[in-house]
């Protein structure tokens, strides 16, 4: 029985291992959400289902300040880190479909239909940054913390 126990125990701590690393995220790829520039590790805030990266205290600083201001740049690193996966399109809400999907600076999101696409593709990069990645469009993707 001791035996089984401490095998059971073995497996389980193995398998945290695997799941935790799975979901690292790779930093040398994420930029401040602020000022573009590199982030650090140990430079976060925690965001809806996920941490969100800066590159200095500063940037930090400004974005608990004022979480609000920034959440669209927070929504987009969120989605482009893969913390979170889409359920739905961001201006309908109807089923998003894998073959509708655009990226936008690291970050895919995916539409309903092909209308839904071609009206993001004509957005200029200001307009999808609101409108795709903003609280409303947030909302209406479904997104969820990844694995879930």
């Amino acid at each position: 029985m001791k035996t089984f126990i401490a095998g059971a125990f073995a497996a389980l701590v193995a398998f945290t291992a695997v799941t935790v690393y799975a979901e690292k995220i790779d930093i040398a790829k994420v930029k401040c959400l602020i000022s573009g520039a590199a982030a650090k590790e140990d430079k976060t805030s925690e965001w809806k289902e996920g941490t969100v990266y800066f590159c200095c205290g500063n940037c930090q600083g400004k974005f608990n300040g004022d979480k609000k201001a920034f959440a669209a740049k927070a929504n987009h690193q969120l989605i482009a880190t893969k913390q979170v996966e889409q359920k739905a399109c961001p201006f309908s809400g109807g089923e998003a479909k894998a073959e509708t999907a655009i990226e936008f600076k690291g970050a895919k999101i995916a539409f309903c239909c092909n209308n839904c696409k071609g009206k993001a593709e004509k957005f200029t990069d200001e307009e999808k940054l609101d409108k795709l990645f903003g609280e409303e469009a947030y909302g209406k993707a479904k997104f969820a913390k990844a694995g879930k």
